[in-house]
């Protein structure tokens, strides 16, 4: 039996090294989409030669493959190249959410609130506590990655539990759980933009709001903590065994203790936050409230449409309500500076929009998402291959591509164009589509070995383990990515089957 674990451990290992290797041939996303670009180019001008065409599912007209090269396609390019970039919905809906976020961040609240919740929990609900602030943590973007995994460790370490274990449950919440949330985050705006960006190939009127996922995601931050917890105590913590001293080891945990000034901020934030959400509550309550839509209805109104600027300004009040009593926000003058450090991050992030909106521009313009969307679409109608198990292929093929391409933004960019139309001809909604990837996306997370944070938590668990190396890691993460990926097929199977609402006025079927 433990010959046949060990060459488990090896094949996993082995296939896990050629995913690193094949990895790092890849090109840098942004000189990938600059490829991308090109290949649009040519397979336009190859395709229209051709004659490539397809019916419209909507307006019932003959579409053709339009030439990017050709005279109107170059036209096209030199007046549109501005348009498809200061047009790209994501660009301003993440920028405006990173201005509230991230004056949170640096005001520290964000890791104050991780640290007191961890710190806090019983020993009794300590993983619970860790799954749950590791799923959460991407509202502070990759802040849960660099703050959970060495915390949790050096928490179990302090109990006489094995440390290594604290450090890959750690991290095993923050990336396989990254895509799930309470709360509305960045990852919502940022995916809802390009689901709408794709979904326009087919009907260029249709809005997908950054809530179109909540329902489905707050239940999946409930299951994933439970499974999670279940999943460290029944295997994770069997396989890791017991821990063997390696020498007396500095742990620091009193680094991660909290001050009287930022559990005073804490407070603070806490009493902005119910003073904030009741004031809104309190406008929202009236049937001919401002914020509501035509007949009363919530749903279908303002505030849910209008929901990131809710989202930002309450981001916002909490940063300056928590930096007043911490410290970190001494002055008025501090809140743009703080807000400007936080842009400073997302630099990169602007750079590289910039090529997938071109991508994305000259893709839709060509219209080959619109015609390979209506070709797979009846390839699949005529396989009978259109249910459920084409779900759950988006989901295994998202999965792979997951380990090589770490980029969500990058991924969805890329997948969109094709998995949202073609879940549109099959009478699937934009919004389910980009839920089947969000659950690919973020399972195999752990497993990536082009992860950017993986060498960061092997180092944590090296602090413990001095022979610990990518074999233990990936030994110990295997569990989590299998577990997790189990309850979200079951989840959605659920919710498929069941035909519940993804999110207010989201739904499974168009």
């Amino acid at each position: 039996m433990q010959e046949n674990k060990a060459e488990k451990k090896s094949l996993l290992y082995r296939f896990l090294k050629w995913v690193e290797v094949a990895g790092n041939k890849l090109p840098h996303p942004f000189l990938l989409f600059v490829g991308l670009v090109g290949l649009v180019m040519v397979l336009s001008l190859i395709l229209s030669k051709m004659g490539i065409q397809a019916k419209h599912p909507v307006k019932d007209e003959i579409v053709a493959v339009k030439n990017l090269l050709s005279r109107e396609g170059i036209q096209y390019i030199l007046l549109n190249i501005l348009k498809n970039f200061t047009g790209f919905r994501p660009l301003g809906l993440v920028l405006s959410m990173m201005i509230g976020i991230g004056l949170a961040e640096q005001a520290g609240l964000m890791s104050a609130f991780m640290r007191k919740f961890i710190l806090g929990a019983p020993e009794k609900l300590l993983i619970m506590a860790i799954f749950l602030i590791g799923i959460c943590g991407n509202i502070a973007s990759d802040a849960a990655v660099i703050i959970v995994p060495p915390l949790a460790g050096a928490i179990f370490y302090g109990a006489k539990k094995n440390p290594i274990v604290g450090v890959a449950a750690g991290y095993a919440a923050a990336c396989a759980g990254f895509t799930a949330n309470l709360v509305i985050a960045g990852t919502d705006a940022l995916l809802a933009g390009i689901t709408e960006e794709a979904s326009h190939i087919i009907d260029p009127s249709i809005s997908v709001s950054p809530l179109v996922n909540y329902y489905f995601m707050f239940v999946s931050t409930i299951l994933l903590t439970i499974v999670g917890t279940w999943i460290t105590k029944r295997y994770v913590e069997k396989q890791a065994g017991e821990y063997i001293h390696e020498g007396e080891i500095e742990v620091g945990i009193d680094e991660y203790e909290l001050s009287d000034n930022e559990n005073k901020g804490l407070r603070s934030a806490g009493l902005a936050t119910l003073i904030y959400w009741g004031i809104v509550i309190a406008v929202l309550i009236p049937e001919n409230s401002v914020l509501r839509g035509a007949g009363g209805s919530i749903i279908k109104s303002p505030f849910i449409k209008g929901i990131i600027p809710f989202i930002l300004f309450w981001f916002i009040t909490v940063g300056i309500a928590y930096g007043r009593k911490a410290g970190t926000i001494k002055e008025g003058s501090d809140v743009p500076k703080l807000m400007t450090k936080a842009m400073e991050g997302m630099a990169g992030y602007i750079v590289f929009v910039f090529v997938i909106a071109q991508f994305v521009g000259f893709f839709n313009w060509t219209n080959l998402g619109l015609i390979l969307a209506v070709k797979m679409g009846g390839l699949m109608k005529a396989t009978n291959f259109t249910g459920f198990p084409m779900v759950i292929a988006v989901i295994f093929v998202t999965m792979f591509i997951n380990l090589f391409l770490g980029s969500g933004s990058a991924k969805w960019a890329l997948l969109s164009p094709v998995f949202v139309p073609m879940f549109m001809m099959l009478d699937y909604s934009p919004e389910f589509a980009q839920l089947a990837y969000r659950i690919g996306d973020s399972t195999t997370n752990p497993l990536s070995p082009l992860f950017p944070y993986i060498a960061i938590v092997l180092g944590f668990m090296q602090k413990y383990k001095k022979d610990a190396g990518l074999g233990t890691l990936f030994s110990l993460l295997l569990p989590y990515t299998i577990g997790f990926a189990i309850i979200w097929i079951l989840q959605i199977a659920v919710w498929f089957f069941f035909k519940l609402p993804l999110g207010p006025g989201a739904n499974i079927f168009m």
